[in-house]
């Protein structure tokens, strides 16, 4: 469907920016320059170098790697982790704060070895940690963590082999502390520890009755999943005291919710958790640490309000009102402040991580031409019909909507019956996409849209057909409506003239994309250009760092795409890939799900060669088709050009 018309000479960059509103969602890292190209740049400030990701792209392809890829900014996983803790640090010097901070990543956030070993690596000056929440994760954190002022937070259910390996880590010098998620827990972690005779650092998870707002809300509240209640957290106090333990118990840690949007609840939970730690170093425990768990939320959409997609609040609002709620709480006990742990994850690693893909096709929404004169024969019915094109006006959009819809209605139950032909239906079902392409053209008009036209647009809408699996790669905008931040990577400097849906390449209805950030609803359609004979377009999805490369599933069987990493040089401006990874390949993707890629080979060949034995085939065919076969499933699972 076309865009409403305006001079296409007077589009610029500039209104390119803010269509997508790429300033307000980018946080500094992502920008528009005048050329139409979507640039990055990890740094800040205005005179930073920047790098068209265009240019990264044809430097992927010009080294033999193919769309889709996920392409991960090693610089801005760095920058995003100071900027965390000099908010944190600007926060404890501007309320005279007497404790630190230290913040944790949690790896279920994204589990890969590369993302995980530049996170310790770029926060070791800050002494950033690492949160576990099961065994494979602990033994990942206990391989990859080498600094021993950081924390590392066992979350999670326990065993005895995850009680022993955290217990050992206590021993090394680590600062590895267990917090106790079920009280059926603590029992153990006395037990071995005295087996092993290795003191634990042991916390605990309260269950707070502050309850955030928004798509995590039964994260926290009375009855959520994971910690203890108060009267839970009173009875390990006395065990621990009971069993001359009470020293181990160093810290309080509470989880509310994941992308908190409201500040105030966030405030709420702080408020609560420092009057429980205060009522545990009452109680003669020796603390020291208070973790907020996570939920610092990412402004997805830009809108900067409290719908669940974006925040209120900035980082440093955030980090003052953490920091300057425990410190007023705890002065009125004149209990000593203690080190704030975050397990920031969301905000830590989305910016990190960019989806590149291209468009393959599209299909245009434009109804045939509807002849002029009524064919004779047809019914009452598809007369009314084209009778209502004929008069539609601005004044009677509403009028005409309700009696189209009515009229096709009815003609299909007609159709059913045996009562028209096929051709008759074809002619009204045009002429009732005719009538709507030229009601929504007069919705964008009015100053009141009433709600029943809201979904027009993406009725009209094209759907562009893009190189990737939503399940895949995207999981969270297929299974919780997920907001990323879409938009082409190039030709910015044109006014993109349709709107369209995002289709992926998997065979199921589900598989595509239908919601798009905006600044101030959900856009059902997003502003796409026109497709060019013989010449890619591509768009990126932002902010995909966290959870979608360990929720993606094989549906179809599109496996992982490639990844590529790039560091941006700030002297220079220029960008290095530093670390390649080939997706999955066919044979990849068959094995995971229990075949054999030989033993199909070998099936595959045999009935190549009865084709030959049955003269259907030659055996020089044979061996086109053998080849075919093995490059197929050698090949990448996405389509190759």
């Amino acid at each position: 469907m076309n865009i409403r018309k305006e001079a296409l000479e007077h589009w610029s960059a500039e209104d390119s920016a803010e269509l997508y509103g790429i300033r307000n969602w980018g946080n500094g890292y992502f920008d528009v320059a005048d050329d139409g190209g979507l640039v990055v740049s990890p740094f800040p400030g205005n005179n930073a170098p920047t790098v068209n990701l265009l240019d990264v792209v044809n430097g992927i392809k010009d080294r033999g790697m193919n769309m889709p890829v996920l392409l991960r900014v090693s610089n801005i996983l760095d920058s995003q982790i100071k900027l965390l803790h000099s908010s944190f640090r600007r926060a404890i010097k501007q309320t005279g704060y007497q404790g630190v901070y230290k913040g944790v990543f949690p790896i279920k956030v994204n589990q890969q070895q590369q993302v995980i070993e530049e996170i310790t690596r770029f926060g070791r000056e800050f002494h950033h940690g690492l949160e576990a929440g099961s065994k494979a994760e602990l033994i990942a954190a206990l391989g990859t963590l080498h600094d021993r002022e950081a924390c590392l937070v066992c979350n999670g259910y326990k065993d005895e082999e995850f009680i022993d390996l955290a217990l050992y880590a206590c021993k090394l010098g680590m600062q590895c502390i267990m917090v106790v998620e079920m009280l059926s827990e603590l029992p153990a972690i006395i037990e071995r520890s005295r087996v092993l005779d290795i003191k634990p650092l042991i916390g605990i998870r309260m269950k707070l009755s502050t309850r955030a707002t928004g798509q995590w809300a039964e994260s926290g509240g009375d009855r959520s999943v994971f910690g203890l209640n108060t009267s839970e957290l009173i009875e390990t106090v006395d065990l621990l005291r009971k069993e001359g333990m009470l020293d181990c118990l160093k810290l309080l840690h509470y989880h509310i919710g994941s992308q908190i949007p409201n500040i105030r609840d966030i405030r709420a939970g702080v408020l609560e958790a420092s009057r429980v730690y205060a009522g545990l170093v009452q109680e003669g425990a020796a603390m020291g640490y208070l973790d907020l768990g996570g939920g610092l939320a990412v402004d997805y959409d830009g809108s900067h309000t409290n719908y669940h997609q974006s925040r209120n609040y900035t980082l440093d609002e955030y980090c003052v009102d953490v920091i300057d709620t425990v410190a007023e709480t705890l002065n009125g006990y004149k209990i000593e402040h203690p080190t704030i742990i975050t397990e920031s994850g969301r905000a830590t690693i989305a910016y990190y991580s960019v989806l590149l893909f291209n468009i393959l096709d599209a299909t245009r929404f434009e109804p045939p031409q509807v002849p002029e004169a009524v064919p004779d024969g047809v019914s009452e019915m598809t007369k009314d019909l084209l009778q209502t094109l004929k008069n539609i006006n601005q004044k009677n959009l509403q009028e005409c909507f309700h009696d189209a819809i009515y009229y096709r209605d009815e003609l299909r139950i007609l159709f059913k019956n045996g009562r028209i032909s096929l051709r008759e239906r074809g002619l009204a079902e045009n002429a009732f996409w005719h009538i709507m392409v030229m009601i929504n053209k007069g919705v964008k008009k009015l100053k009141y849209v009433p709600d029943e036209f809201e979904a027009l647009d993406s009725a009209l809408a094209d759907i562009y057909y893009a190189n990737f699996s939503v399940f895949q790669s995207l999981p969270d905008a297929w299974a919780i409506k997920q907001l990323f931040p879409i938009m082409p990577i190039h030709r910015l400097n044109e006014r993109p003239t349709r709107n369209a849906i995002i289709s992926d390449i998997t065979c199921d209805c589900d598989g595509k994309i239908e919601q798009f950030v905006d600044l101030h609803d959900v856009r059902k359609t997003l502003p796409l250009h026109e497709l060019r004979e013989n010449e890619e377009y591509y768009l990126a999805a932002f902010l995909v760092g966290a959870y979608q490369e360990t929720l993606g599933d094989l549906h179809n069987l599109l496996g992982d795409t490639n990844v590529v990493s790039i560091t941006i040089s700030q002297e220079s401006g220029r960008f290095e890939i530093v670390k390649e990874l080939e997706g999955d390949s066919v044979a990849d993707v068959l094995s995971y799900v229990e075949y054999n890629p030989q033993a199909l080979r070998d099936s595959f060949k045999r009935n190549a060669e009865r084709a030959v034995r049955e003269k259907l085939i030659t055996p020089a065919e044979r061996k086109v088709i053998m080849t075919a076969f093995e490059d197929g499933i050698r090949g990448y699972t996405y389509f190759e050009r």
